[in-house]
């Protein structure tokens, strides 16, 4: 007990005498050496007084401290200190129109410190720790207590660690009531998320306990086992501006585990630092709108606003209330739906790889332009479902143009155009061609990651030459890989990557990399990604003959939207309709409006939904008008899409 005084006494400066070894040392030396060289035994008995007097004046301030003054005595033997970490305040994240999406709710951890336990049963061995009725406050087994305290002790004995998380406010209240009956137990106060409006879960995503793997790749030593982190959206890509800086609080306690106020009146305290706000480019409305339509549907909606890049929409579909994976119940919830055969865990929009099918046209005519393989006053022949070697799915005229070839959606038109492109001879060889071809598509962004702040992105798949002299042997021509040109075969977009393409026309040639954030709460600049505008060599002229062609999609008389033309918002569009080896075709349409100043672009695909023209395009004329009025005046198609369902093999 005294070595442990004195070493307090040191640490705190306490004690007025000098702590070090090395001064005593020095003024023991000092003093030596005044006296007479010669006269060693005075010498020695100098120093031997010297280092009597001082344990003496330690002895007395010892026996003052412990004997005749009781309040230091009664510290160290009633007294601990615990160390709880304050865990900030998570930042909100609203949508670009202020409105809250993700706030916090409190929620509270109870941790044990598994030495306390034994140590406090030592002490008071009449009273040992009643297990039954922890357990029956806890409403646990003493299996689940006996699991519990093991995985505690594994992971440290004396510091504190999670025994059982997120305890709601009513149970804690019980709780806390008489845990000072149970040593080595405490409430640590967390929040966790709660979404008011119940959209967007995979846009938004979710936090959960830390895992191992993680902790592993934690080079800041941030977190500690029990913490939570951002697992996947928004909370994961902006984990480190939305987790803020935890606080500290160093708090005495008393022998029956109460709070005895903070230790040093506060100072060892620090306050935590609050998480950053986000702002979305998302529109809150229109999301849930989007949602509502795609019921009863799988697949995706993606909407971005062409002049920044920002997200309008994220729809995927099925999806699920966010608020499920949400306090102890996550695990659960997270089991039901990864067992779900619709697989509504799974974020389409950017993770579904679908063929393109005919909106594919527009970026094999744009790069069929540029190459100067062909001109806008082009014409191929077409002889309807006679055409070889891809027969076209419309009657039209024989002969068309590129502006009635996009309003026809011609499939020989656009195999010929690709043909030209790869088979063209200022590159030297089909092969180069092709690579030409590829490089083009991959600065539209095709075949790649955004890479801003959208997590498990897939690339796509653009393939490549090599993939083909695999194939077949280094043996392959146009006719070949005739798919491509029209949006089948080997390739594959996910409804982002078509989104982009839509932008990109409706910019005349450019587009920012789609990506979620509008801004910070605290106006720090987002990543520089993000607002760097990509132009991926399509001269503008060329752009603007395609944008012309995909108003006839709406306006023109044989156009395959033409339905859905609004008079007073003018749409462009292009339908598609990919094939689908596990049951009916794909439904797809990409659009943008208005087509003179642009405010939405989007894609939309339903899986086995049949023609681009029957689910897609209407639901994407619906979204245009959303926006853009803030209202539907179209009832009929509304209730339509809303209501319809297409029937899957895998539901339940």
């Amino acid at each position: 007990m005294i070595l442990k005084e004195a070493i307090f006494f040191q640490k705190n400066s306490i004690t007025p005498f000098p702590t070090s070894i090395k001064t005593y040392t020095f003024v023991i030396y000092k003093i030596a050496m005044k006296t007479n060289n010669n006269n060693l035994s005075d010498r020695k008995l100098l120093i031997m007084g010297i280092f009597i007097a001082v344990g003496a004046l330690y002895l007395i301030r010892l026996f003052s401290l412990q004997v005749i003054d009781k309040h230091y005595k009664q510290l160290a033997d009633n007294n601990a200190l615990r160390f709880v970490t304050q865990y900030p305040a998570r930042g909100k994240v609203f949508d670009r129109n202020g409105n809250l999406l993700v706030f916090n709710e409190a929620v509270y951890d109870l941790m044990v410190i598994p030495k306390q336990i034994i140590d406090a049963v030592k002490k008071d061995t009449l009273n040992p720790f009643d297990t039954t009725t922890f357990c029956r406050l806890l409403e646990i087994d003493k299996e689940s207590f006996i699991e519990r305290m093991n995985k505690a002790k594994k992971e440290s004995y004396l510091k504190p660690s999670p025994f059982m998380t997120q305890v709601s406010k009513e149970n804690y209240a019980h709780i806390a009531e008489v845990l000072y009956r149970f040593p080595g137990f405490y409430f640590q106060t967390r929040t966790v998320r709660h979404y008011p409006n119940a959209i967007a879960a995979h846009t938004l995503g979710d936090i959960g306990e830390i895992s191992s793997k993680e902790l592993e790749k934690d080079e800041e030593n941030y977190y500690r086992q029990g913490d939570y982190i951002g697992k996947s959206g928004i909370e994961k890509s902006y984990e480190k501006e939305l987790r803020g800086v935890k606080g500290l609080k160093v708090m005495m306690v008393d022998v029956h585990n109460r709070e005895m106020g903070s230790f040093m009146e506060g100072e060892l305290d620090k306050e935590p630092i609050a998480g950053k706000d986000i702002y979305l480019g998302m529109d809150a409305e229109l999301q849930a709108y989007g949602e509502q339509l795609m019921v009863g549907k799988i697949g995706s909606i993606v909407a971005v606003e062409p002049s920044t890049g920002q997200i309008l929409a994220f729809v995927t579909s099925p999806t699920y209330d966010p608020n499920l994976l949400v306090g102890r119940e996550r695990g659960k919830h997270y089991k039901e739906l990864q067992d779900d055969p619709m697989k509504p865990l799974i974020n389409r929009a950017i993770s579904g790889t679908y063929p393109p099918g005919s909106t594919f046209k527009t970026v094999v005519g744009m790069i069929a332009m540029q190459s100067g393989s062909i001109t806008p006053a082009t014409c191929f022949h077409c002889s309807g479902t006679g055409s070889l070697p891809i027969k076209c799915t419309h009657s039209h005229g024989s002969s068309p143009d590129f502006a009635n070839a996009i309003m026809n959606s011609c499939n020989p038109y656009f195999y010929e155009s690709f043909k030209a492109t790869i088979n063209n001879s200022k590159f030297g060889g089909i092969k180069e061609g092709y690579q030409y071809w590829k490089d083009m598509t991959y600065k539209m962004g095709l075949g790649h990651k955004f890479n801003t702040d959208i997590p498990y992105e897939r690339p796509g798949n653009i393939p490549s030459r090599e993939y083909y002299d695999k194939m077949y042997g280094g043996q392959w021509n146009s006719v070949t890989i005739r798919s491509l040109g029209i949006g089948q075969g080997e390739v594959l977009v996910t409804p982002l990557q078509l989104c982009n393409i839509a932008a990109l026309i409706a910019n005349e040639g450019y587009f920012y990399p789609p990506h979620l954030i509008k801004c910070f709460g605290d106006t720090t600049a987002i990543p520089e990604v993000m607002t760097t505008k990509v132009d991926p060599g399509i001269d503008p002229r060329y752009v603007r003959v395609m944008k012309q062609g995909l108003r006839t999609v709406f306006s023109g008389p044989a156009g395959t939207a033409r339905r859905y033309e609004m008079k007073d918002i003018p749409q462009c569009g292009k339908t598609g309709t990919a094939q689908n080896p596990h049951g009916n075709y794909h439904s797809n349409f990409i659009a943008f409006a208005p087509a003179d100043n642009p405010k939405i672009a989007l894609a939309v695909i339903i899986e086995n939904g049949g023609y681009g023209a029957t689910w897609a395009a209407p639901i994407a004329s619906l979204m245009i008008e959303k926006y853009i009025r803030g209202y539907t005046t179209r009832e009929d198609l509304e209730k339509r899409m809303m209501e319809g369902r297409i029937s899957y093999k895998n539901e339940r």
